[in-house]
């Protein structure tokens, strides 16, 4: 069979889609597994997994060539994965990775690369203008953690263009917002310092039947994008025909503040001792923005499958599932 291999498998958003695409699509592709951890994880379900450096050349030489229809490139660094502060690791594994990537697929008759940006290539927009489009211009919000991320990812899209124009690899560049799922990790980085997950905490205390802080404007919204979306798009776009180019990844709904603490307390939170909403309006607001999904809609065909309780619902069944034992 024709094969897909997944860059960055062994990352949360991974996981869940090297699952997705071996349940929906294993019939017809051979799903490929590559991290960079050494791990026996993907051995239970039958995928070929290939421990890989991308920073080194050399490490490609495992993987195999032949058959290769398409790729999905997680890998990178990221912000909120980054104790203290380098930017170099940024260059070493947003760029020069992602260059050895494409070497590497453009001798193996590759069809299509499909890539992950985030949203903070866009910031400078914010707060003018809160609706996000996928083709609207780049525009860096300057002095955050974000900032040098951002450009080495713009660099990395540009780098994967540039192999579309050589060697006629279509790409498929899918700009994400926070995607919601769950995993073991209750803390990110901001500035290199830890802080914790706020939906993670807020269902923690949930469980406990703990009071819950509703901070700053209770109406402000964003975009829930659940994980199982985040890989129904992907797998959209690896059997699209349409043009290449940017999608937005979004939910095409909005959530307050305060529908999303309630929906957590109904899902989580005990019957007989369901948590108390304390508002604190004095604290910082959420960001208020939106993914527009228009033309993933009508190129891709892609429709939001999970709404916000039924993604809390699904949350909860992979927290008692035990999905991330032994990765």
């Amino acid at each position: 069979m024709k094969k897909i291999i997944i860059f960055g498998a062994t990352g949360s958003t991974g996981v869940y889609l090297t699952d997705y695409l071996c349940d929906k699509l294993g019939d017809k592709f051979e799903i490929v597994a590559v991290g960079r951890r050494k791990t026996d994880y993907f051995d239970r379900f039958g995928i070929k997994y290939y421990s890989v450096d991308i920073t080194r050349k050399e490490d490609f030489s495992v993987i195999p060539t032949e058959d290769v229809y398409a790729a999905v490139i997680l890998s990178g660094v990221l912000p909120a994965r980054m104790k203290g502060y380098d930017p170099a690791l940024y260059v070493d594994v947003n760029i020069k990775g992602t260059l050895n990537i494409m070497e590497y697929l453009k001798s193996s008759g590759i069809d299509r690369v499909i890539y992950t940006v985030s949203i903070s290539d866009l910031h400078g927009h914010l707060p003018e203008n809160k609706e996000f489009l996928p083709d609207m211009p780049i525009k860096y919000k300057y002095g955050t953690d974000h900032t040098t991320y951002a450009i080495t990812k713009t660099a990395a899209t540009e780098i994967i263009k540039t192999y579309y124009h050589d060697f006629g690899i279509k790409y498929y560049i899918l700009r994400l917002p926070n995607i919601y799922l769950y995993s073991p990790e209750k803390e990110y980085y901001v500035d290199g310092e830890p802080r914790k997950i706020s939906y993670r905490y807020i269902i923690d205390r949930a469980i406990k039947g703990e009071d819950i802080e509703l901070w700053g404007n209770p109406e402000q919204k964003r975009d829930i994008v659940y994980v199982k979306d985040f890989c129904q798009f992907v797998m959209k776009t690896l059997l699209s025909d349409c043009e290449c180019g940017y999608f937005n990844v979004g939910a095409d709904f909005m959530v307050t503040m305060r529908d999303q603490i309630e929906g957590i307390i109904k899902v989580f939170s005990p019957k007989d001792k369901p948590s108390k909403i304390i508002p604190r309006p004095e604290k910082r607001s959420c960001d208020d923005s939106h993914m527009n999904i228009d033309k993933a809609r009508r190129l891709l065909g892609y429709e939001p499958e999970y709404d916000y309780i039924s993604y809390l619902e699904d949350y909860k069944r992979e927290m008692e599932s035990d999905r991330f034992r032994g990765l």
